[in-house]
């Protein structure tokens, strides 16, 4: 199969189709749309059992990491049910603000149960608002299901202030073949089948199987530190927790 690499620059998808769960690309946004819409009501439960409750700790020390600070104004994409939009909030206090931006509405239901913010459907190559909007632009988990890595930050560029700063979280394959076999283990065995049990629903096990088989089939970090690049994005850089857990962080020109 050709490389990403190779692709035409005008388009950088996140991975090719999976043909085990849509036909093609053109079915892959339906397909995403529906799976988080119909297992939003778990997805809270689901991400702390398998990240071990680690998750809230983490998030707050990736937006610190990566500058977010008192006052800033901030906006979530992809927010899901707003772990980030949360840590966030106790970041930047209440002369701040986060706006969380989902395209799924039944995922920004649920958010809304617990984040007093403003909420936005759209979707990340597509951002309502005007040129030079935010401080601080955060994505948690979701770049693997973007149409279009180019286009997308392209849209970050656009809505960040000069000298704004994105933060993209995501998860990468491990560089060890032994610790990446594990986790391929524990991340689409184990943890599908403690959804299913706990949620009761096969769409849970498939929303965790189609999770890890984008983590395994995403374009390499170099190739969404290029995109970044390619987008105008400046002092752009990776950090890696635990050999998984990638924090991509670039700031927009002054």
């Amino acid at each position: 199969m050709e490389s990403q690499a190779h692709r035409d620059k005008s388009e950088l998808i996140p991975h090719p189709p999976l043909q085990q769960y849509y036909a093609d690309e053109q079915h892959r946004r339906g397909f995403v749309s529906w799976l988080f819409d119909e297992t939003a009501c778990h997805y809270d439960w689901i991400i702390r059992a398998m990240s071990f409750g680690s998750g809230n700790w983490y998030r707050h020390k990736a937006l610190l990491r990566a500058g977010l600070k008192q006052d800033d104004a901030m906006l979530d994409i992809a927010t899901g049910t707003g772990p980030v939009a949360k840590a966030a909030l106790r970041i930047v206090g209440p002369g701040g603000s986060v706006t969380g931006l989902d395209r799924s509405a039944n995922m920004m239901l649920e958010a809304k149960k617990t984040v007093q913010i403003p909420f936005i459907q759209s979707d990340a190559a597509h951002l309502p608002f005007p040129d030079n909007s935010f401080d601080f632009l955060s994505m948690g988990y979701a770049l693997r299901h973007v149409d279009d890595l180019h286009a997308t930050f392209d849209e970050y560029l656009r809505v960040l202030k000069p000298g704004g700063t994105v933060l993209v979280m995501e998860l990468t394959r491990h560089k060890s073949a032994f610790v990446n076999r594990f986790l391929k283990f524990y991340m689409r065995r184990i943890v599908p089948k403690i959804a299913r049990i706990g949620s009761g629903t096969k769409d849970a096990e498939t929303l965790m199987t189609y999770f890890w088989d984008t983590i395994e089939n995403c374009v390499p970090p170099d190739d969404i530190m290029k995109a970044m690049a390619n987008s105008g994005f400046l002092d752009n850089r990776r950090y890696c927790d635990m050999g998984i857990f990638s924090e991509y962080v670039g700031v927009k020109p002054e």
